[in-house]
């Protein structure tokens, strides 16, 4: 597989992982509202996963499903941030607001990508992006600066979340074309922004440890596995099936 299309790969299992995660809140979520709003959220990442799983395809013929459907947990690129358990409410929303904001930063930079394919894909995510950091910006300033117990979980649901950070800032390839983005740039914007948030939102910013990371090199945590067995159990149990 070439290094666009490894790149390609990466990105769209993040965004594959991340949308499945999210699908878990529908009909779970603490307001009917919020139902809608965190299920829009996933099918704009699912939508950005197909456009991306499809390009990275191409390499060797392999269809979007088979790239979602059949590969093994080591086959999987995707930081480990995005297969983290939802938990609480909190900890999908400190997850959400420190991802997004990621990848608002990656994808308004990689729009202007001279790979034509990742700058249209970039291009039609941004506004989707723009929107998901916003609701979680929302949420975090709700439960930071809400009752003691809100601000408590959402401080809680930082730490959970936040040994996972410094794995999106590391290359997604062992160097960094200039049609890609080079993470380790997105990153004192991405902290600007978050810690804007924070303080308005009456939170700190964790001290903890880092997770070593390896999502990028198929090395993933122990929830994944069944997060793959749920998504893939459908299609595995009928090859071949059409709808």
């Amino acid at each position: 597989m070439s290094a666009v299309h490894t790149y390609a790969l990466a990105l769209g299992d993040d965004a594959l992982i991340l949308a499945q995660r999210l699908g878990e809140w529908v009909s779970n979520a603490p307001q009917l509202e919020e139902d809608v709003a965190i299920g829009n959220i996933a099918l704009d990442l699912l939508g950005q996963a197909r456009l991306l799983l499809s390009y990275a395809g191409e390499a060797d013929g392999r269809s979007e499903d088979d790239l979602a459907f059949l590969r093994d947990e080591r086959e999987f690129t995707n930081l480990q941030i995005v297969e983290h358990p939802n938990e609480d409410f909190a900890v999908t929303i400190a997850r959400q607001l420190v991802f997004s904001t990621y990848q608002l930063g990656l994808y308004e930079r990689l729009q202007h990508s001279s790979d034509e394919t990742l700058a249209g894909i970039a291009a039609k995510a941004v506004k989707e992006v723009d929107y998901h950091r916003d609701h979680a910006t929302q949420w975090t300033l709700r439960l930071g600066d809400g009752t003691e117990e809100s601000h408590a979980r959402m401080q809680a649901g930082l730490a959970r979340i936040w040994p996972y950070v410094d794995e999106m800032f590391r290359p997604v390839l062992a160097t960094t074309p200039d049609w890609a983005v080079d993470p380790g740039e997105l990153r004192a914007e991405w902290a600007s922004y978050v810690e804007r948030v924070l303080a308005e939102a009456t939170l700190s910013v964790p001290e903890t440890w880092t997770a070593p990371g390896g999502g990028r090199n198929g090395m993933h945590t122990q929830p994944f596995g069944l997060l793959l067995a749920e998504m893939q159990h459908l299609h595995r149990s009928h090859p071949g099936a059409s709808w």
